[in-house]
């Protein structure tokens, strides 16, 4: 495979920056058309994948970015900040591809033959599966599978039932898409366009090859991105989406606080009232202090596969529930953003709205529930055995 970034850090960041404004317009352009699809403009797919960062996560030994998980950060949150849909739709397929790394080589030549670059969704809720000579059968039914209406394969978290019996293996099956049944449950209150319906499959043969150990995370090829185990390989994409909706939200009222005036009787301009002003360097410094945190935790975890290491069970627990808080940051200032914007925030055409229903509608996400703060509290009171992903 080609290598379309540069290795060297700083100068893939600037590529994949610039690929970023490259397609901006594009991408703007598309944004209506995909929340009124409920999926992602085709014109966005194509902008995505002509511009490469579809690969942001995926292997550079197959033609991917393999960008650090900061760089990572800043363009999802590039992205969502343009559109929120698109920046989760972004996370989600880059995120997919990551798995290339630990898929067996028979998978790889199928699904990037001729070097054809796949587009992939997932769900990390698990189906089932049973092992049968030369791979499994799989069965189940998968909920927020976000850009399925254009991937052409799909991972799915099976557990898989020995016939011998015992505990179930945890592992992450690929699979064709032309293989599941889509439905259409895609009728949300946010995150509208990232089509993140429900798929099953029945009794699917998926062969060994095409298949991994989803606890062990060996990856067979790349670099020190694939030992950051889970959450930390995945949980950044949420922090980037947050940073980026929540930032726009920002960005939104205060242009708007330059023109809107309020009042029954003498009217004030939004941005001449005190209590706005302060909400606004509250909510300014809220999301940059959270990001800070969440910047600095995944430097360390970077700092730790790069020395030959993985992230301990607290590193991972830490990296999930900083996240977790800064989409809960998030959510709050764009609340509070909507609030300030008054009746014109309430219009489907106002991006007040927009971001606000996206972030709260990604917020309900399991990686970033409630669940992970008691994590983290655990951890605190040294309780032994905490897992990351419980």
């Amino acid at each position: 495979m080609n290598q379309r970034f540069p290795i060297e850090r700083a100068e893939k960041r600037q590529a994949l920056l610039q690929a970023v404004d490259a397609i901006r317009d594009v991408l703007a352009a598309g944004a209506d058309e995909t929340e009124a699809r409920r999926t992602l403009s085709q014109a966005s797919v194509t902008a995505l994948r002509e511009s490469g960062l579809f690969t942001l996560k995926m292997p550079a030994v197959l033609g991917g970015a393999e960008a650090d998980p900061v760089t990572q950060v800043e363009v999802i949150e590039a992205v969502s900040y343009i559109d929120p849909s698109t920046g989760w739709s972004l996370m989600i397929g880059a995120g997919g591809l990551s798995f290339c790394a630990f898929l067996p080589d028979e998978a790889i030549e199928q699904m990037f033959h001729d070097g054809h670059i796949p587009t992939l969704a997932g769900a990390i809720m698990p189906g089932r599966a049973m092992a049968v000579n030369g791979g499994y059968r799989v069965t189940g039914r998968w909920s927020w599978a976000s850009g399925i209406r254009h991937a052409e394969w799909i991972g799915a978290h099976v557990l898989v039932e020995r016939q011998k019996g015992g505990p179930p293996e945890s592992r992450l099956a690929m699979l064709p898409a032309a293989g599941v049944e889509i439905h259409d449950t895609w009728h949300v209150a946010g995150l509208k366009g990232t089509g993140s319906c429900d798929f099953s499959a029945t009794d699917l043969f998926v062969p060994e090859g095409f298949t991994f150990d989803l606890r062990a995370m060996q990856p067979k090829r790349g670099g020190p991105l694939y030992h950051l185990g889970l959450p930390g390989l995945l949980i950044n994409e949420f922090a980037g989406f947050a940073l980026g909706a929540g930032r726009r939200a920002l960005d939104a009222i205060i242009d708007l606080a330059q023109t809107k005036r309020r009042g029954y009787g003498k009217q004030t301009s939004l941005a001449e009232r005190a209590v706005f002003q302060r909400m606004l360097g509250e909510s300014d410094l809220r999301l940059r202090a959270v990001r800070g945190l969440v910047i600095a935790l995944l430097e360390k975890a970077w700092e730790t596969v790069c020395a030959g290491k993985r992230p301990d069970p607290q590193l991972q627990v830490e990296l999930r529930s900083a996240t977790t808080l800064l989409s809960d940051v998030a959510v709050d200032v764009a609340t509070q953003a909507f609030r300030y914007g008054g009746g014109s925030a309430v219009h489907l055409d106002n991006i007040l709205q927009r971001c606000l229903r996206d972030l709260q509608v990604g917020a309900a996400h399991l990686m970033v529930s409630d669940s992970a703060y008691e994590l983290h509290g655990q951890c605190l009171l040294g309780m032994p055995g905490v897992d990351p992903m419980g």
